[in-house]
């Protein structure tokens, strides 16, 4: 399914690719009272917070937050309550050190931990889903097709489909992308987020982190370099953007997959819009409104609906379908 022409619109006076960023932000506000908070260990002895928002069905979606965000964020939670909305369970889960509580291990979390993902998905196959969609915005996003493509061969059979929006695909780019003068006031807010994070590991692990210098740090190369490489195993910046940027496994993902890139996104790098691939891809869906943002996409509704998460449960729906359908073929051959 190749490059598609997109249905969004922005709102009047609303087009501009930064107001799209900041807006929501400051003035979305969703409930969150009735998500549930369960906590699940992992293999190296440390923690993942996860919210659900039951329904009672069969079928999940799980979300991926962006960088330095959470599962309280108003695009989780408009997607979480859309897929309720639907009939289907939803699930946010909390990269580490994002859910509220620190984590126990060094190790934070970074573009390319499909290790937690994975566990996120597996353990929600023992609650008995029989139909899982993953959704992931900005990192998450990249994350999400990380996973279905570098780790295809982890996959349950679950997983049906995975749809992604505002990803950098390209990391270093982006990086680059973000470092320039007229994104200062981003690079600013991540680093300043991030600071404080440091500063609490470097507390818990004074031997292995430190924060002196960090006020010299103005971009994710000096960052990356400093702390993301070494606390996760990559040899530099370089190293881990290359690793773990979606872009270099998207011809290995093998379900439907939508990636939805607005292209007014001031985060993005022209890399991050892979046209030629989606237009000889059977199963890979691009699609770039011409406004949107980052993590934008703004509409004017009396809830607060936005259009991304409509957008990414449509997709569900059809490939929820078709999981349908495949599901009563194979009856109907037992049957036979």
């Amino acid at each position: 399914m190749p490059l598609i022409s997109s249905a969004y619109r922005s709102p009047w006076l609303l087009s501009n690719g930064y107001v799209q960023s900041i807006l929501p932000t400051l003035t979305r506000k969703l409930a969150d009272e009735h998500l549930q908070r369960e906590r699940i260990p992992t293999d190296d002895g440390d923690f993942l917070d996860l919210d659900w928002s039951r329904c009672g069905s069969d079928t999940l979606i799980i979300v991926s937050h962006g960088l330095e965000g959470h599962s309280r964020r108003p695009y989780v939670l408009g997607t979480l309550r859309e897929a309720n909305r639907r009939g289907w369970d939803g699930l946010a889960w909390n990269f580490r050190s994002c859910g509220g509580d620190m984590n126990l291990q060094p190790r934070m979390y970074h573009s390319g931990a499909t290790d937690d993902l994975h566990r996120v998905v597996s353990y929600a196959v023992t609650q008995g889903y029989c139909r899982i969609h993953l959704v992931g915005y900005s990192m998450g996003g990249n994350l999400s097709l990380v996973y279905c493509g570098r780790e295809a061969q982890l996959l349950p059979a679950e997983v049906k489909s995975v749809a992604a929006f505002s990803v950098p695909c390209d990391l270093e780019a982006s990086a680059w992308q973000l470092a320039k003068p007229q994104n200062r006031i981003f690079m600013w807010k991540f680093l300043g987020d991030l600071r404080e994070k440091i500063e609490h590991k470097a507390r818990m692990f004074p031997h292995l982190i430190s924060v002196d210098g960090f006020s010299s740090i103005r971009n994710f190369k000096q960052f990356d370099d400093r702390y993301t490489a070494p606390m996760h195993g990559f040899a530099d910046a370089e190293d881990y953007w290359h690793q773990s940027a979606s872009g270099r496994y998207l011809q290995q993902i093998r379900l439907p997959a939508l990636l939805v890139n607005a292209e007014n996104d001031p985060f993005l790098s022209p890399s991050c819009y892979p046209r030629s691939f989606a237009a000889g891809s059977d199963t890979f869906t691009l699609e770039i409104p011409a406004s949107g943002g980052h993590v934008g996409f703004i509409l004017r509704s009396a809830d607060q609906t936005y259009w991304m998460e409509q957008r990414a449960m449509d997709f569900v729906a059809v490939h929820n379908a078709e999981a349908d359908v495949a599901e009563a073929q194979r009856r109907a051959v037992n049957c036979e």
